[in-house]
């Protein structure tokens, strides 16, 4: 598909059809709304062709990124539901289970459809969750502590800051394509 991005891709699902959040759950939601829509606007008026093309040295690209995002927040809300199964033993992977999870920054049809589907459960989960203060046993990585626990929230705060950080690596891809900018 080559057809250029439009508004209403860009959309997030309805907040009229989620439910209410109040408090530190409706902070936590806005924030990460506010991230998420920095890293989809990067695609504005772009063809797939253009959202899948890598314009740094990394193999980074729009797609990809948005792609990334959305399978690392579907990872971590099943974390919160389900613990460290959900993730898997990263001290097991193999090389070519490190080459599948490098595919994930390519572009494919139908990301920004998946994240905002993605971004819609996250929503409902953070309203509904009876305690943000439920914690799971982080799975076996080299990259987290032995026996370390992470609550609903600690979750949530590292979804912010993953959605922020690639939205700023997006931006960067975004001016590096044809010099637009997602703010400034």
């Amino acid at each position: 598909m080559s057809d250029i991005v439009t508004v209403n891709e860009l959309a997030t699902h309805d907040p009229a059809d989620a439910p209410t959040a109040t408090g530190e759950r409706a902070d936590l939601l806005e924030v990460l709304a506010k991230h998420r829509d920095f890293l989809r606007f990067t695609t504005r008026d772009l063809t797939d062709e253009q959202v899948g093309r890598r314009t740094t040295a990394s193999q980074l690209c729009l797609g990809g990124l948005i792609k990334h995002v959305a399978a690392v927040e579907r990872t971590w809300v099943q974390f919160i539901l389900d613990g460290p199964s959900s993730m898997g033993d990263f001290t097991t992977m193999t090389e070519a289970d490190w080459s599948r999870r490098a595919d994930e920054f390519r572009m494919l049809a139908g990301v920004l459809a998946d994240y905002a589907e993605v971004a819609r459960r996250t929503d409902e989960l953070v309203v509904t969750l009876p305690d943000l203060d439920a914690t799971q046993p982080l799975p076996k990585a080299p990259w987290f502590e032995s026996s370390a626990r992470w609550s609903a929230r600690r979750v949530l705060m590292h979804i912010i800051a993953e959605t922020a950080q690639h939205a700023g690596h997006a931006d960067i891809i975004r001016e590096s394509l044809d010099g637009a900018k997602t703010m400034g």
